[in-house]
């Protein structure tokens, strides 16, 4: 299954060092069983979007490692991948870009013909550059923030509701950031998500977090507040909270935490691991 990961540090960018390759704990070996892709976005003191990533086993690639360690940036968006839909390739890879924005998802959703005839209805097929369901979804968001004037949360609430009335949908759990701000959706309740918030009273030891997957250690975010999103708990400590089915939650500049519950409902056709061909079946099984 793949695995996300967000961190929002406030205001003032931090280092966080992420090891998707050569870890101290035996990442390297781990990552094999997501054998599709790995990437990193990070964001620039100008607020630029910056995404370091590769179509393969995130074991296979040494330079990546390089790259991916003291990255500077007030939010980071990690992802490793294991392919559902989509060729192996870094236009299917994640994490994506668009309109300054990025983007990292863990499901899978069908109907993609009339998702289509829906982004060029919106005239925003231009956004897609690979075969993959999750940039398709990406550029449905964007197009519906684009129409809400460029409100992020109102844009994802239309486009999950669309997708949810008129696709066949598995899982949609995402995370979207920009420099100042994060995402995370967990819908419906196939898959988990979870949140911590490390407020300033209780960042006094080094940070070491990891999970199966991913690990993330900095000093410097032991003394400061910050909101992480993962697939799973990456620390033993008790401050991880299981997100809700439909729960949206905003992380915004000053760190301030908002949960909202756009979508109480499933979707109207739910999916289940029977539906879905043995490929897409095989990358969603926890």
């Amino acid at each position: 299954m793949c695995r996300l990961f967000g961190l929002h540090a406030g205001p003032q960018p931090v280092r966080a060092t992420f090891w998707l390759l050569d870890a101290p704990d035996s990442l390297s070996v781990q990552s094999r069983r997501e054998p599709d892709g790995a990437g990193i976005g990070t964001f620039d003191t100008d607020g630029k979007a910056h995404v370091a990533k590769q179509p393969l086993a995130a074991w296979e690639d040494h330079a990546f490692a390089r790259e991916a360690r003291d990255l500077l940036s007030t939010t980071f968006l990690a992802h490793v991948r294991y392919a559902s839909t989509g060729a192996l390739t870094l236009v299917n890879t994640h994490p994506f870009e668009q309109d300054g924005r990025l983007f990292a998802h863990n499901g899978v959703l069908h109907g993609l013909e009339h998702l289509d005839q829906r982004l060029e209805e919106f005239g925003v097929m231009d956004l897609v550059l690979g075969q993959s369901d999750s940039e398709r979804l990406f550029a449905l968001i964007t197009a519906e923030t684009r129409k809400a004037g460029g409100d992020v949360g109102a844009g994802i609430v239309e486009a999950i509701t669309w997708v949810a009335r008129e696709l066949p949908v598995f899982s949609l759990n995402f995370i979207l950031s920009t420099a100042t701000d994060m995402w995370a959706l967990r819908y419906p309740a196939t898959h988990e998500l979870y949140v911590l918030e490390r407020h300033a009273a209780i960042t006094s030891a080094p940070l070491d977090a990891r999970s199966y997957r991913i690990r993330s250690k900095s000093t410097e975010l032991s003394h400061s507040p910050h909101v992480l999103f993962a697939t799973e708990p990456m620390d033993p400590g008790p401050g991880w909270r299981p997100m809700a089915s439909g729960e949206l939650v905003h992380v915004g500049p000053d760190l301030a935490v908002t949960s909202t519950t756009p979508f109480p409902n499933a979707p109207a056709r739910l999916l289940t691991l029977a539906d879905l061909e043995p490929t897409a079946a095989a990358s969603q099984r926890p």
